[in-house]
Order: structure tokens, then sequence, then C-alpha cells
């Protein structure tokens, strides 16, 4: 690790906690959705999850919005909540015992593109599988684009971070793995590092270990 670096602000899916889109692409075509690829994918996707990981529509609102894009009103909420949670695989080994070690050295931060519904399924997990009231004890502050109302990649979720907490951009790594979502955390002077399957946070940080 660059020894310049003091800040680190992780993303969370597919950073620390696994997620997979082919199973919830799947799940959306069960419940009647068309052109999946383009409605839900990785890289870009339907405007109703904008709405939803900014805050601008609620649960219900989004539930009613999946029901109106299938032409389906008899979907029941637990059908629409279960096909989206699909989404939602888990942390992945080691990662929770690195992040406690990360933030004995580094300023760390969570910065993660969510929703309502996956917060909920993610926060009854975390307590379930590990015992733990969410993920604040692993970072100095979390940002969730659902609650500060900016999402990747807008330019201004990363200003915030950086001028909250006083941030210098050079001495800041990121670690994403979208790559549109690294581009502007670049052009701020940001640090960045796309993080690509089978690569890990544990195998970047082995040294840390």
């Amino acid at each position: 690790m660059d020894r310049n670096i003091k800040n680190i602000i992780f993303d969370y899916g597919n950073v620390i906690f696994k997620i997979d889109f082919k199973r919830t692409q799947k799940a959306f075509e069960d419940l009647g959705v068309q052109n999946v690829e383009s409605f839900f994918a990785h890289k870009g996707h339907h405007s109703i999850f904008d709405k939803f990981e900014t805050g601008q529509i609620t649960a219900a609102e989004f539930r009613d919005g999946i029901r109106a894009l299938v032409s389906n009103p008899n979907l029941t909420d637990q059908q629409i909540d279960d096909a989206w949670n699909s989404l939602l695989v888990g942390v992945m080994d080691g990662n929770h015992d690195l992040l406690l070690k990360l933030k004995n050295k580094y300023r760390t931060f969570l910065l993660s593109n969510i929703n309502e519904t996956h917060l909920n399924f993610i926060t009854k997990y975390l307590k379930k599988e590990f015992g733990l009231d969410g993920n604040d004890g692993f970072f100095e502050k979390i940002y969730y684009s659902h609650l500060v109302g900016k999402r990747k990649p807008n330019v201004e979720i990363f200003e915030q971070v950086l001028s909250e907490n006083g941030l210098k951009p050079q001495e800041t790594l990121f670690i994403d793995d979208s790559p549109q979502h690294l581009k502007p955390a670049g052009e701020l002077g940001i640090n960045t590092y796309l993080l690509t399957y089978p690569d890990s946070i544990l195998k970047l940080f082995k040294d840390e270990l």
C-alpha cells in the first residue's frame, strides 16, 4: 500500500459483501420483467433504482413501480422483496477481521449505493450471522446513498465525503467494483482501485495482515 494513503473509502457490494446480479435478473424475469439486461445490470439500470437508491421513493413506491413496469398488480410485497433481495449473498470470509485491522491503521469509510429494502435485509443478516448491529463498528463514518440523497457516480457524494471529514484526495484511496464509479473520484484527485473477481480486499491488503 502506498505510504501516502491515510484514508480508505470502501464500496460495499462485491467489495465487502458478495452480490449476484445474475440471480436478481433471473428473479426479475420470473416476475415478468422484459429486457432484464437493460432493466437491471451491473453497468446500468432503470431509473426506478436510482430513485430508490437516493431516497426519492419509499419501499412501497418501489414495489408499486415494479408492479406497474411488469403490468401485474397482483404481485405481492413479499414476491417483489424476495426478488430484489436475491441480489444479496453475504459477507465474504475474512473481510470483517480485515476491516477491523485496517481501521486501526487508516481512517476508513463506507460509501454504498443502497436502498431501504436492502439495508433492512443486511441489518438483519449481520445481526443473525455475526451478532452485529450494522456496519458502524468497521468504519469511522458510513454513507448510504438513500440516506444522504446522493449516489455514485455523482461527484457530489465524493465531495461530501472529502469535505465532511477533512480528507485530502491524494491521501485517500477509493475501492469499488464499478469503473463508472471510479471515474468521478479520480477526477477529484482521489486514488482509485477497481476490484474485480477473483481479486479481493484480502489480496489487496495481504501485506497488512
